[in-house]
């Protein structure tokens, strides 16, 4: 089996909405061909994961993961609990793990510093290769490789193989699918920040809290939440980090002190 080709690379690019499930399926079939599962996860900072065009999750409709498995992505502190996810914080390149740690081809002192106690419940794997897929605006992706052999733990001999490859395959399929996506849920050019929802989000950046920002702008606090919670609304914010963030990428406030 020839694991790295143009034409493996050219099958998991995806190139528009109605791409995105065979995509996924190519990569299915190379990880499945390598003993592997793939959890794919286009931004660790959103709960959502993948879908094809119809909006089907790519995880149970292509990928296999079971009922009794749904738990990895409906887990809202995976991203902030799991050690996969908070490597790939620190790393670029792919590496394999489990509960005695963290394994990259060039050393990282930084996975020696990651908690890695209980790894098996928090990861909700015994052992995966990861890969990181770190995108434009600060945006994180990641893919695991999950062996079908589910007590399997030495994974040594599957990354010397397959870590390269996976590393090209993964980072296509998610930066592509971002790409694609990000056209067709890019947020619409009518949507504007009010005046009033700028001025709450710029205090909000440094740190003040509603109650505060409400004694500095005379409102009350109910009417900062206000604010705040439409700003998160037209920007498709899930929280009201992501709803500062974005509104910096927008510039309509900077984040520099």
């Amino acid at each position: 089996m020839q694991l790295l080709s143009q034409d493996k690379i050219d099958a998991v690019r995806v190139t528009s909405p109605e791409g995105i499930r065979p995509a996924a399926e190519a990569l299915h079939r190379i990880a499945m061909d390598c003993g592997m599962r793939v959890a794919p996860a286009h931004d660790i900072a959103d709960k959502r994961t993948p879908v094809d065009a119809d909006g089907k999750m790519l995880a149970t409709e292509v990928f296999g993961w079971g009922d009794e498995e749904r738990v990895w992505w409906r887990n809202s502190r995976i991203a902030l609990d799991s050690p996969l996810t908070t490597a790939c914080r620190f790393e670029g390149q792919p590496f394999w793990a489990n509960a005695q740690g963290f394994r990259t081809r060039e050393p990282n002192a930084y996975l020696a510093s990651i908690d890695i106690g209980n790894f098996e419940v928090r990861a909700m794997t015994r052992a995966a290769i990861g890969v990181p897929v770190h995108l434009p605006f600060g945006q994180i992706g990641a893919v695991s490789f999950n062996p079908l052999d589910r007590e399997k733990t030495d994974l040594s001999e599957e990354f010397a193989i397959y870590s390269d490859a996976f590393g090209l395959y993964a980072r296509t399929f998610i930066a592509t699918y971002v790409q694609v996506m990000g056209r067709t849920q890019a947020l619409p050019p009518e949507t504007r920040l009010s005046k009033r929802e700028v001025e709450c989000l710029r205090w909000a950046a440094i740190g003040k809290t509603d109650l505060e920002i409400s004694m500095i702008m005379s409102r009350s606090r109910a009417t900062v939440r206000f604010h705040i919670h439409n700003a998160a609304t037209k920007l498709n914010a899930v929280n009201r980090s992501q709803t500062v963030f974005k509104a910096a990428q927008l510039g309509y406030i900077s984040l520099q002190n």
